[in-house]
């Protein structure tokens, strides 16, 4: 319908198209939901090279990953939950409402729970899930299971700087929150007391933002003082030195590294042998030592060189927007320059011959069977079986009556009450339906 016949409609009408309409989409996404199931089980998405099924929709859907990844989980989980899946299917419950079922549900409750989405709106739904889940995860296996969880890892940019992720107990996580909040809090006064009365009257920023840029102009907000406070209790006082950062040092002859087979050696250092291919990959974008032996034994070392230089890696940082450049990929950190036609084998260091890649496409493109080339003024990207990957795939068109068409035909009958919740305004006595879930369900009580 055209958009300027919309104001002629009369008020009933528009609401009961709404609603109809939207149970036809729900029921659509259903379907939707089903076929990203069957398609991520067939791990189809590794045909485009995709680092996992979320990567191939925010790909070809036009869904940023965050949200990919979880219209993947509810699409792994439905099969296991076939009410919650007809009620979806049948234009009665909508996404919001069987994503928050399928983050509870168990084959006791599922039921249970359809039935409490029938008769509630998504707020109240979302409320009764929180909750429920707050019961039932909070015994001592579950305790176990958050406490086996715990990591820490973290990765050296290329800036030099520290990249640091994990993932606590909550204990710990609770003890660390403490630790940093009060060492900020420290800082904070400390500077203030430094400098009494300097950060008064400016209005927008906290005291310690304020006291932050000017101690540090070039650093603000609460983040970077947390991550001085974290500087300050890892680190000892009384040991100036930087740390080293680790490296990796591959042993290759050069005519190994422009064969696809060893001639002398292609080893890492007190590790195993590796194909020239990857070694190919490993020193696209490192520091080169060259070395002139005779009989095993060293008669020359040479200067430490990067393959790609640091001005070089800057021009192409802001070519290629800072991202890896494989269709569908969006990192940004951790990325190495690739040489479309390796240095070993004549390529040039020149911003033609070289693509930012992220480690994943990187070995894909060296090991994986993919190819990268230019081809005039850009940067193909083929499959092993020679098929082009698109940069930007070209997206379906549809009509809202091609979904009205297609329910119609799948035998649904839906009308303007199909989805609308049967709350009529009740109060929601949320203690007294979690309990009835908690009783339905074998993992736990309240109390």
């Amino acid at each position: 319908m055209a958009g300027n016949t919309l104001i002629d409609l009369p008020t009933e009408q528009l609401e009961s198209e709404i609603t109809e309409l939207a149970a036809n989409l729900y029921a659509a996404s259903a379907r939707w939901t089903a076929l990203l199931g069957e398609f991520d089980r067939r791990e189809a998405w590794r045909a485009w090279g995709c680092k996992s099924c979320a990567h191939w929709l925010s790909w070809r859907c036009g869904i940023v990953p965050g949200a990919a990844r979880e219209q993947i989980r509810v699409a792994r989980a439905l099969p296991e939950l076939p009410a919650a899946d007809a009620a979806f299917a049948s234009g009665e419950l909508s996404y919001s409402k069987v994503r928050a079922i399928t983050r509870v549900a168990t084959p006791a409750t599922e039921e249970h729970l359809v039935d409490i989405a029938r008769h509630s709106t998504a707020a109240q739904l979302e409320r009764v899930v929180r909750s429920y889940r707050g019961v039932t995860t909070a015994n001592v296996d579950a305790a176990q299971a958050a406490h086996a969880k715990r990591y820490l890892e973290w990765r050296w940019n290329d800036d030099g700087s520290l990249t640091i992720r994990g993932r606590l107990s909550p204990e710990d996580g609770a003890a660390f929150v403490v630790a940093i909040e009060a060492a900020t809090e420290s800082d904070r006064q400390r500077v203030s007391a430094e400098t009494p009365g300097r950060f008064a009257g400016v209005g927008g920023a906290s005291d310690s933002e304020v006291a932050e840029q000017a101690v540090h102009p070039h650093r603000v907000g609460r983040g970077a003082l947390a991550a001085d406070a974290l500087a300050r209790l890892v680190t000892d006082p009384s040991h100036d030195a930087p740390p080293k950062v680790p490296e990796l040092v591959l042993h290759v002859d050069v005519a190994t590294l422009s064969d696809d087979v060893i001639h002398e050696r292609c080893d890492l250092e007190h590790g195993p042998s590796i194909p020239p291919e990857t070694a190919r990959r490993l020193s696209c974008d490192a520091a080169v030592v060259e070395m002139r032996e005779c009989e095993g034994k060293v008669l020359d070392v040479g200067r430490r060189t990067r393959t790609v230089p640091p001005a070089m890696r800057r021009a192409l940082h802001t070519r290629d927007d800072g991202r890896c450049r494989f269709p569908g990929c969006d990192r940004r950190r951790s990325l190495h320059a690739h040489h479309l036609q390796h240095w070993a084998r004549g390529g040039p260091t020149s911003r033609d011959n070289l693509v930012l890649l992220c480690p994943f496409h990187h070995r894909l493109v060296h090991e994986g069977g993919f190819d990268a080339a230019r081809e005039g003024d850009e940067i193909l990207f083929r499959t092993p079986n020679g098929e082009r990957v698109p940069d930007v795939p070209a997206g379906a068109r549809g009509t809202s009556e091609a979904v009205v068409r297609q329910n119609v035909g799948g035998g649904l009958e839906l009308d303007a009450r199909t989805c609308v919740p049967e709350w009529r305004g009740e109060h929601l006595d949320l203690g007294y339906v979690v309990s009835g879930l908690c009783e339905m369900d074998a993992r736990g009580s309240p109390g």
